[in-house]
């Protein structure tokens, strides 16, 4: 996070595989782990969970695999744009969802307009 914003996150909510880091100036919390926990940090460690199953969707569904960029700063590049990219790509399903709703609410307007019109002409 520091490599892309120049600020030094306060928390850190990290998997087990995270032992051993020998950070000191972030808190750093273990998911699995109560030791530490207050009711503030509970709804952290759920949007925590939220965020693996979109990672996970990243990795499997889209181009979130082999880093083609060199060094950190690629890394942390590459991650962010694919993190927009599945923004994207949700916020584009939505639109075509909500079109298509569009699309079927004015074709039902037009075809009971055109059903009234019949009636009336032909009365």
């Amino acid at each position: 996070m520091e490599i892309l914003t120049d600020q030094r996150p306060d928390l850190a909510v990290v998997d087990r595989g995270y032992r051993g880091h020998e950070e000191d100036k972030t808190r750093v919390l273990i998911s699995g782990t109560r030791r530490g926990l207050t009711p503030k940090l509970i709804p952290d460690l759920r949007r925590r969970s939220a965020i693996e199953t979109e990672i996970g969707h990243m990795k499997t569904d889209e181009s979130l695999a082999r880093c083609p960029l060199k060094g950190t700063i690629g890394g942390a590049l590459f991650a962010a744009l694919c993190a927009c990219g599945h923004n994207i790509r949700k916020i584009l399903a939505h639109l075509g969802a909500w079109l298509a709703w569009i699309a079927a609410a004015t074709l039902n307007a037009v075809y009971h307009l055109g059903r009234k019109y019949l009636a009336v002409t032909s009365a």
